[in-house]
């Protein structure tokens, strides 16, 4: 546990090497990336951490919702509380693709590459109309109410479970029983997805602005995607929606993982490994 940005904050580092940095989802454990770290360590310094309220992370305040800018920070704020200054390879998947951008943009010195994991994207991010405050404290009442009638407790692992299964097509679930049940039956995890849920199209538009204002590092960039070998138009859509995120990065390297679902760490975890050794 180290004290990043005021909170207590699960960090995990293991291996040696040159540093890489993972990141995951929305409502993502550091056990969702058990798979590729072996696949790291023998090469790289790899580091994992639970962002506020998720894994076993403290939560933060009500008044400090997420921000793109803010979870750059955090990103850099874990490497320099294990003294690692040097510039490492950030890895973001799904929402924390565009934290992992958001870094690049802000921080260029300290990035040596980026890899984007079947990464959000938004071709025409915009914020909502509704406050962002007005939407972050919908977020908490509905979590204080389904935390006050048991419902994280009783059904957070089954949901969770559920959510494995729907975004995966090997079904392989990460972390043992114990850790998952720590983590999903609370409602401090629950709360802290509702809240990065009800933040996501401000952080989409936040990125988009950073596009505008600041042009990524020369480093090498990856856009790995996600797809179950499908034929249907949305599996399709969603490939060119990566390709065209490849394309807005300066002409990104993309790549495809087959079959594979949204949870691709879990999917084929070699394909990441490949992606950030490579």
């Amino acid at each position: 546990m180290l004290r990043v940005g005021g909170l207590p904050t699960h960090v995990l580092r293991e291996g040696a090497g040159p540093v890489c940095v993972l990141s995951g989802g929305l409502g993502s454990c550091w056990f969702d990336w058990d798979a590729v770290v072996p696949l790291l360590a023998p090469h790289r310094t790899v580091v994992r951490f639970d962002r506020p309220g998720l894994g076993l992370s403290a939560p933060a305040p009500p008044d400090r919702p997420p921000t793109a800018g803010g979870e750059a920070e955090r990103i850099l704020g874990v490497l320099d509380a294990l003294g690692l200054p040097g510039p490492a390879t950030v890895v973001g998947h799904s929402l924390a693709g565009f934290h992992a951008e958001a870094f690049a943009r802000l921080y260029p010195r300290r990035t040596a590459g980026l890899v984007l994991v079947d990464a959000s994207v938004e071709e025409e991010a915009r914020e909502p109309g509704l406050p962002v405050w007005a939407r972050v404290a919908s977020a908490h009442a509905l979590a204080g109410a389904l935390g006050a009638a048991g419902l994280p407790y009783a059904l957070g692992r089954a949901v969770r479970r559920a959510a494995v299964r729907v975004a995966t097509v090997r079904h392989r679930e990460p972390g043992s029983d114990a850790a998952v049940r720590r983590c999903y039956r609370t409602t401090r995890v629950l709360r802290a997805s509702l809240v990065e849920n009800a933040t996501y199209a401000d952080v989409a538009a936040e990125v988009a602005g950073l596009r505008e204002r600041r042009p990524l590092p020369d480093v090498p960039v990856t856009v790995l995607a996600a797809y179950t070998a499908g034929e249907s138009p949305r599996e399709l859509r969603w490939l060119d929606r990566q390709r065209g995120l490849a394309a807005e990065l300066g002409g990104a390297e993309f790549r495809i993982s087959a079959p594979a679902g949204h949870l691709l760490m879990m999917d084929d975890p070699a394909a990441i490994a490949r992606a950030v050794l490579g």
